[in-house]
């Protein structure tokens, strides 16, 4: 198992090149419609997208067993919350990979009669599943991060927040407002905690680039399943930008290892 474990990772470059080529092509084929092109270049553009995403298939032959070695080690995280989204979420991506060999079957003419349709659709859900775990565990390491920042920043906010006017301590020149005074009243004090809210956002992400490119890659991502699912519909254009630029991130993090989030 591990063996081919380290063959399949062998091959996951060249899977992102191959990716970030298969939704090139289905970007430039959206622009060429838009466009008014030729029909014959519209065809040549969707047989290379056809080609690349049926080398994808076949590079991604065996990756089940990668991502079921994936959650054995997340199933020994000591979070609670971490150890739930990454075991789950790789277990979806096994089942991911397990139905898109099998479409690779289907299309090389090795399962003649399988219902393409069908198992696209199967997969496409194990994908988005996979996805959603993913950007739910983004969202937790970005909240622990504020939540750190906040106590080494900002470590008497807490009590200057308490402290300041408000009717429950009786601070307010006028302890009972009227109910047109109130929303005006409050409405600093919330604009103040957004602000101070979204300083700590970007100051986290600013210096987590790994937990930025992760959550940059998987919110572009999880538009793929969502168009194809007819979940939200976006386009072939808004698809193929997605899928380009979470493969041009996929990238970086292959060449600049440092840049992958972990665990």
């Amino acid at each position: 198992m591990d063996s081919w474990v380290r063959f399949s990772s062998q091959s996951q470059a060249k899977e992102r090149v191959f990716r970030a080529a298969q939704y090139a092509c289905t970007l430039l084929g959206y622009t060429l419609q838009k466009g008014g092109s030729g029909v014959e270049l519209l065809k040549m553009v969707k047989q290379l997208e056809t080609h690349m995403s049926l080398s994808r298939k076949l590079m991604r032959l065996g990756n089940s067993a990668e991502a079921v070695e994936a959650a054995k080690r997340a199933v020994h995280l000591s979070d609670s919350v971490l150890r739930l989204c990454l075991t789950v979420a790789h277990l979806n991506k096994a089942m991911y990979f397990a139905c898109d060999n099998v479409l690779w079957a289907g299309k090389a003419g090795l399962l003649p009669k399988l219902d393409q349709d069908k198992w696209s659709q199967r997969s496409f859900r194990y994908y988005l599943f996979a996805l959603i775990l993913n950007l739910t565990r983004d969202a937790y390491e970005i909240r622990l991060l504020m939540e750190r920042e906040a106590r080494s920043s900002h470590g008497g906010s807490n009590a200057t927040w308490t402290s300041s006017p408000s009717p429950e301590n009786g601070d307010l020149s006028h302890p009972h407002p009227s109910s047109s005074s109130f929303p005006v009243a409050i409405l600093p004090l919330l604009s103040e905690r957004f602000g101070r809210q979204f300083h700590l956002l970007g100051t986290v992400l600013r210096s987590n680039p790994p937990l930025l490119l992760d959550l940059l890659k998987n919110a572009c991502d999880v538009f793929i399943p969502l168009d194809r699912l007819g979940i939200y519909p976006t386009g072939q254009g808004f698809v193929g930008a997605c899928g380009l630029a979470s493969s041009v991130l996929s990238i970086l993090t292959i060449v600049h290892p440092w840049l992958k989030l972990k665990p």
